[in-house]
């Protein structure tokens, strides 16, 4: 990688993914400001993929205006699937070709790190403590929500910190479940958790701000709860602005200039033969995001998604499994 100007000459850009829920926009602008105020130094702008404006390039627009000669772009995931590995890059890679002047470095998505683990301990333990100690950990089962994605590495990315968490935290078992595009589902994976006979179960989002998907796990755990009243839920909350949060986001910016942007490229679909996904290796890199780039709430647009990503990935090999998109259809036991 190119050597990196000094910090008064660098800008940073935060990449988001979008939501239509105005609080989900609220909630990234203020993890901009809070990583703002930990690099004084930098420029630091944030954009969207889709759904809400400024979009990416409009954010990349507003750093050349400050006259950075470099620009640090970090993509605002929490793993690296098809938004931090295509979609993101492609959008940068446009804007690089028509602005070559300004060279873009891409670093790489938050990914498992300690720091997120003991946010999320943090956050879980903070909704036990509110519910009570009547029920010990042993009682309590735990399910940790990812967003799902078609890329498998990234799926069982959130298998692994589950299982962390479970272990970690010593509750008497863990499950994990994703908001779409693979299985098991939210609904699903609570109904058939709650044939495990555990007193409490404790849900939590591995999801970074508010938004369509979040409010959804909520819903649905809701939904759960009211037809088995004879066991406690507990809703955690998700990852927001907390401290170590932006810990990591400062860490993956100081990664780039530093030269240590390492990604996990053994178990990429897009590079090796995964099982399942073999006919995806090689694929051209590109965005599926293009015709919602700013679209967002009350603009009069009625473009029908999978939650609030895109309808045309490349196709999802077991779209079809009973524990996964098909489900979002009612549940009956």
């Amino acid at each position: 990688m190119s050597q990196i100007t000094t910090v008064n000459k660098i800008g940073v850009m935060i990449c988001g993914h979008g939501s239509r829920d105005p609080e989900a926009c609220r909630e990234f602008d203020g993890l901009v400001a809070s990583v703002q105020a930990r690099l004084e130094g930098h420029k630091i702008e944030g954009g969207f993929l889709e759904f809400a404006r400024p979009i990416i390039s409009e954010g990349l627009d507003a750093l050349r205006a400050q006259h950075v000669r470099e620009i640090l772009a970090v993509p605002a995931m929490l793993f690296a699937a098809g938004h931090a590995k295509n979609d993101i890059p492609s959008v940068l890679n446009t804007y690089q070709a028509q602005h070559e002047t300004v060279p873009i470095h891409y670093g790489r998505a938050l990914g498992i790190e300690p720091a997120l683990l003991k946010a999320a301990e943090r956050r879980i333990t903070d909704a036990i403590e509110r519910a009570g100690a009547h029920i010990s950990r042993h009682d309590t089962l735990l399910v940790v929500v990812g967003r799902g994605a078609s890329d498998p590495d990234a799926n069982a990315n959130m298998a692994k910190v589950m299982r962390m968490l479970w272990e970690g935290m010593g509750f008497g078992w863990g499950e994990v479940a994703y908001s779409g595009v693979t299985f098991p589902l939210v609904e699903p994976a609570l109904l058939r958790a709650v044939r495990l006979g555990f007193k409490r179960i404790v849900v939590f989002p591995w999801f970074l701000f508010t938004g369509v998907l979040v409010k959804r796990v909520y819903g649905l755990t809701d939904k759960v709860a009211a037809s088995h009243q004879d066991i406690e839920f507990v809703r955690a909350g998700y990852f927001n602005d907390h401290p170590l949060v932006v810990d990591t986001f400062v860490r993956r910016i100081e990664e780039i200039r530093t030269g240590d942007n390492l990604m996990n490229c053994k178990l990429c679909k897009y590079r090796e033969q995964i099982p399942g996904f073999e006919d995806q290796v090689g694929l051209a890199q590109m965005s599926h995001h293009h015709h919602v780039e700013g679209i967002g709430v009350g603009d009069g647009h009625t473009h029908t998604h999978h939650g609030e990503g895109g309808g045309h990935h490349h196709p999802y090999p077991h779209e079809d499994h009973p524990l996964g998109p098909v489900s979002l259809k009612p549940v009956h036991d």
